[in-house]
């Protein structure tokens, strides 16, 4: 009865294995993958900061960067809720733009008011790191989780900043030396 299982799992990490790397877990896999479908695979997390790469294959079937994925709680530990912190995955494409979150684990004790929910999340996508990350501007509040709401999207704002502070090209910079 395990073959299935045994089969499934070697069929999903070969398709998120990348540059001989070592392959993420099934449940981090699926939710990397809702942050950038159109991937063919991940690599293992890089250090400096914590991050993930989703690589597509090009027309030539050479591998190219996707975006980058990266939990909140790496790179804002000190961030918190009501209840404690809240971990997110965050995805950005190379120009900055979000391309979603995945709300993985929080303690926040209202259910249908929480920030797992799909409306906060979906709010996140298409996003761009110079925007102002404003609750009740452009970012919609959830009523009655205000603290939760603020630090959420505090994580979001200042954990994509600094990844792409760390990782992406400035708009206009050249990637080439003069």
């Amino acid at each position: 009865m395990r073959l299935p299982f045994v089969v499934a799992s070697v069929v999903l990490g070969s398709t998120i294995i990348a540059g001989g790397q070592a392959a993420v877990d099934g449940k981090l896999a699926g939710q990397l993958k809702r942050l950038f479908p159109n991937a063919t695979s991940f690599s293992a997390k890089l250090p400096a900061p914590p991050h993930f790469k989703a690589y597509a294959n090009d027309a030539s079937g050479a591998q190219t960067v996707l975006g980058l994925a990266f939990w909140t709680t790496e790179l804002e530990p000190l961030e918190r809720g009501y209840d404690g912190p809240i971990k997110m995955l965050v995805g950005m494409d190379m120009k900055g733009v979000l391309t979603g979150i995945v709300v993985a684990e929080h303690r926040e004790p209202y259910g249908y008011m929480s920030v797992d929910r799909q409306e906060f999340q979906a709010q996140f996508k298409g996003k761009n790191i110079r925007d102002a990350f404003k609750v009740g501007d452009d970012i919609d509040a959830i009523s009655r989780a205000t603290i939760s709401n603020l630090s959420a999207t505090r994580a979001v704002r200042n954990s994509a900043r600094r990844v792409a502070r760390q990782l992406l090209t400035p708009p206009g910079a050249s990637t080439t030396p003069p």
